[in-house]
């Protein structure tokens, strides 16, 4: 199993590794590592067609802006290969997501508050910008909801809509994707409780359910998802954080396991992840155990495809930690192996066959 990693880098320095863990003990160790890139902070792994793909940075007439890069991955060695970068908006962002049928990827710009649509060509390679759209609103909270902030986007499990958590406005923006047209056609806008922020999302794997983390409240807010309709009902709201925790706290990642029994969150502050049960009948969420990440800000975390294994990235003291999946509970049980990154913020892992 490969393990890539993402970080904040200048470009003279290493900003995405490579690991391998060693699925007997949970050990990491580095195969290669990757400089050249400008905060390639997310990733999109692509194991099948030997892809990675990463947001980066350029400069341009002064100003930062949007770009991606695809990477060649060598299996056998664990070694990348940089194949294209370009553009993608007129503005840095923060996340990347690629379509299941590998014909563009959206990329969200936190701090210019827009959406991007990006084509991939037939070879894997970074094609052009297709469309992008400005989004507009504020919501309650003075500092971080003045303007939008488009954080994450995520398709439809059958890729006819994609979503967009935008914090600032307090809302998920919906898509519907013209794939034929290369566009991303307005669809609709879902609420959730004011001053919440919401980060990042999942699919429950039975595609009745969505769940929005919320970065700036340190919930997580439930939604009934209506698949034909690509519209969402809320369910329910609940707490990151076990009662009589009183300190700051900002959401980041929230991830299913595989068999869509148990949800994860982590929380920056408290720095920890929660776990909680899904109810198969309601989609309800009950916590379960909140486990230390044994480091500082826990930006992202992954769960392996069989989910066996959890990786949090700790970007504030630069480690990888390892946990063990209690399948059968949910909770997370440290290995007690981790692993040097420097300022890790996005965590993805794969198993490439020979």
């Amino acid at each position: 199993m490969l393990v890539f990693i993402g970080s904040y880098a200048e470009a003279a320095n290493s900003g995405v590794y490579v690991y391998q863990l060693d699925t007997e003990s949970g050990a990491l160790s580095r195969l290669d590592q990757v400089s050249g890139l400008q905060n390639p902070t997310f990733l999109s792994l692509d194991a099948k067609a030997r892809k990675l793909y990463a947001i980066a940075e350029k400069l341009e007439d002064g100003q930062r802006k949007g770009a991606a890069v695809a990477l060649e991955i060598d299996p056998a060695a664990g070694k990348l290969t940089e194949l294209n970068r370009s553009g993608t908006v007129n503005t840095s962002t923060c996340h990347i997501q690629r379509s299941a049928d590998n014909r563009f990827f959206i990329v969200a710009s936190y701090g210019g508050g827009q959406v991007g649509m990006v084509a991939l060509q037939e070879d894997g390679t970074i094609g052009p910008l297709l469309d992008a759209k400005q989004h507009a609103g504020s919501s309650v909270h003075p500092e971080r909801q003045e303007r939008p902030h488009p954080h994450s986007a995520f398709f439809s499990p059958d890729q006819r809509f994609v979503f967009v958590p935008d914090l600032g406005m307090d809302r998920i923006v919906g898509y519907r994707i013209d794939a034929g047209a290369g566009k991303l056609e307005p669809h609709s806008e879902t609420a959730v409780q004011p001053g919440a922020g919401p980060r990042h999302l999942v699919f429950h794997p039975n595609g009745k359910y969505m769940y929005v983390i919320n970065e700036l409240d340190s919930t997580v807010t439930s939604f009934l998802y209506e698949a034909s309709a690509g519209t969402m009902e809320k369910l329910e709201i609940v707490s990151t954080l076990p009662a009589g925790f009183e300190g700051e706290n900002a959401c980041a990642e929230i991830q299913i396991s595989p068999d869509g029994k148990y949800v994860y969150g982590s929380n920056r502050g408290h720095d920890s992840i929660v776990v909680y049960a899904v109810d198969p009948d309601s989609g309800a969420l009950t916590p379960v155990d909140y486990t230390s990440t044994r480091g500082g800000h826990p930006r992202h975390f992954s769960l392996s495809p069989d989910g066996a294994f959890l990786i949090a990235a700790n970007r504030d003291t630069d480690n990888l930690v390892v946990f063990r999946v209690d399948r059968s509970t949910g909770k997370l049980e440290f290995t007690g192996h981790t692993a040097q990154a420097s300022k890790p913020v996005c965590v993805r892992m794969a198993v490439f066959a020979d």
